[in-house]
């Protein structure tokens, strides 16, 4: 019973329901609580104005849902209730639910009525704060409003089976704890007492056990409260108005608004009401089976993500982390080669320092020599060596020739890293699976009886495999250069034949064909070898290539 709490409690006030009334939306209140949530509506809106003009056509009158404004707070989704007032002043206050309360204006004068016989002020209208239908009260207030005497029963028994454990009804001295109840002989009993006072042998092994708690719900614990005519409160219910939907009192049918109606006798629409909620119930309670068995899914789903997760994050870690290293390892190999022209460009430049040097020296010394020799008066002296000092200092000059004193080495590497690709690429890392909204197609087959070869022409014909469901949107047909080279596409199309023409004589292609959607491209082929016709070529590259789609 504790999982009915939430329907035992009003709410307005949040507590147990006390001397609950039925509003017409068959929602229930506590009788205070709808006084403290009642407003006052303008006098337009009366249900004597309402009945007057015409437009009235009960005694509870549901407001139009754009007059709701009129009575309610802007910044509440149905209004703020109480006070007796069109434009009530006094501060708000908040039922543990979250319903706004105003306290009345005026305090209510001593009187030793119940709240419902308490006078209601003229014009007044409650809204209902689960479904939020307004409706204006008429001269009765609230006492037109039924009591829920089930609720009140249903309440009792729920917080009596709650205030204490059960006792054995049969032990002397201090009762212990029940454990089980006789039906039949309606008694509580401990394990010793029941083996004691009610072996299950002989004509008490008919009787049927239940648990403590089960059988206290079937007792009656408190008197039963009778229900009384909401009209004629002297009066207790008698038949059922099939029309209204409501029990009636005698009075109700020989007086009252329910004479003309069509009634029943009570005790068989309690019958068959009954019935109806018990099978409304047993398609409920299938409902609230498939609802666990769904939940038992949903947790079995959150312990699977959580495990899908944990694998996915190591996964995408380890593949990043792969990522990383390779970038790393081609970090050092091209570093490597940095330093590698490094060197070379600096043992260049220095081997060039060094001979340039050695050669200055030389030609430095050739030259203070000769200067030495030009400053000697001795003629036939200085020609004995003159003409050999001429052809040295022409030999050394032309050593000095054009390159010599030109850079053998650049400052400038020629390494060149461009790395905007792979950042690009980097940036597109994303979950493929994620975004395809459905797989690739299947790799085409070559049909290879219908592909053949003529003169410098090939036709080749495929098709999709036979259990492929994935459609195909188009194909790719790739060929070689004849001489093992790379391969081209030399046709994209939806087509499954094709012909290509200009290709060279007495040489050796081979083929290959994929296939395409929005998602992607499918696995390349087997290759086929295709040898053209032996014979002159006309040209070394075809001037032109037709591609006809068959």
């Amino acid at each position: 019973m504790e999982e009915m709490e939430e329907e035992l409690k009003c709410p307005v006030c949040g507590s147990f329901y006390r001397e609950p009334i039925i509003l017409p939306c068959s929602h229930n209140l506590c009788q205070a609580c709808a006084r403290n949530i009642l407003v006052q509506t303008p006098e337009s809106e009366s249900p004597q104005s309402r009945r007057a003009s015409g437009s009235g056509v009960s005694d509870y009158d549901y407001l139009d849902l754009d007059k709701m404004s009129l009575y309610s707070e802007a910044d509440s989704g149905y209004g703020s209730y109480g006070g007796f007032a069109s434009a009530p002043t006094t501060p708000c206050q908040k039922s543990p639910n979250g319903v706004r309360v105003f306290p009345p204006a005026m305090p209510p004068p001593a009187t030793h009525l119940s709240p419902a016989l308490a006078p209601v002020p003229r014009n007044s209208c409650i809204t209902c704060p689960q479904c939020h239908r307004s409706l204006i009260l008429d001269d009765r207030g609230l006492r037109g409003f039924p009591k829920n005497r089930v609720l009140e029963g249903v309440i009792d028994r729920y917080q009596q089976s709650k205030a204490a454990a059960l006792k054995c009804q049969l032990c002397e001295k201090a009762p212990k704890e029940a454990t089980v109840m006789c039906e039949q002989c309606d008694v509580f009993y401990c394990d010793p007492c029941r083996l004691r006072c009610h072996p299950p042998r002989g004509p008490l092994a008919k009787h049927r056990l239940v648990p403590p708690a089960q059988g206290r719900v079937s007792r009656r614990l408190s008197p039963r409260k009778v229900s009384t005519c909401t009209d004629h409160e002297l009066e207790n219910h008698s038949m059922y108005c099939v029309q209204c939907k409501m029990p009636v009192c005698y009075q109700c049918l020989e007086e009252g608004k329910h004479s003309s109606h069509e009634v029943k006798a009570l005790g068989a629409m309690w019958k068959l009401h009954k019935s109806q909620l018990s099978q409304a119930l047993n398609g409920l309670s299938d409902r609230a089976k498939e609802a666990k068995e769904f939940l038992v899914q949903l947790r079995n789903m959150v312990q699977q993500i959580q495990e899908n997760s944990v694998e996915f994050e190591a996964c995408l870690v380890a593949q990043c982390d792969a990522l990383i290293d390779a970038l790393n390892r081609r970090k050092a190999q091209l570093l490597a080669r940095v330093n590698k022209e490094h060197e070379h460009k600096l043992k260049v430049v220095r081997d060039q320092i060094s001979h340039c040097t050695v050669k200055l020296r030389q030609t430095t010394g050739l030259m203070e020599y000769c200067l030495e020799v030009i400053k000697e008066n001795d003629p036939s002296g200085f020609l004995q060596i003159s003409d050999a000092l001429i052809r040295r200092v022409h030999l050394t000059e032309d050593q000095w020739g054009k390159g010599t004193l030109t850079p053998r080495m650049t400052t400038d590497f020629d390494l060149s890293l461009d790395n905007s690709p792979l950042l690009q690429s980097i940036h597109q890392l994303d979950f493929v699976q994620m975004k395809a909204s459905s797989p690739v197609p299947a790799t085409p087959i070559l049909q290879l009886e219908e592909c053949c070869t003529h003169n410098n022409s090939a036709t080749l014909s495929w098709k999709q495999p036979p259990l492929s469901t994935v459609p195909a949107e188009g194909y790719i047909l790739e060929l070689d250069d004849g001489n093992g080279g790379q391969f081209r596409e030399v046709y994209v199309g939806k087509e499954t034949m094709c012909t290509v023409d200009g290709l060279h004589f007495n040489s050796t292609y081979n083929a290959r064909i994929k296939a395409f959607n929005k998602t992607g491209v499918s696995q390349y082929s087997k290759t086929l070898v295709l040898q053209t016709s032996e014979g002159k070529a006309l040209q070394q590259y075809p001037s032109e290539r037709e591609l006809r789609g068959i």
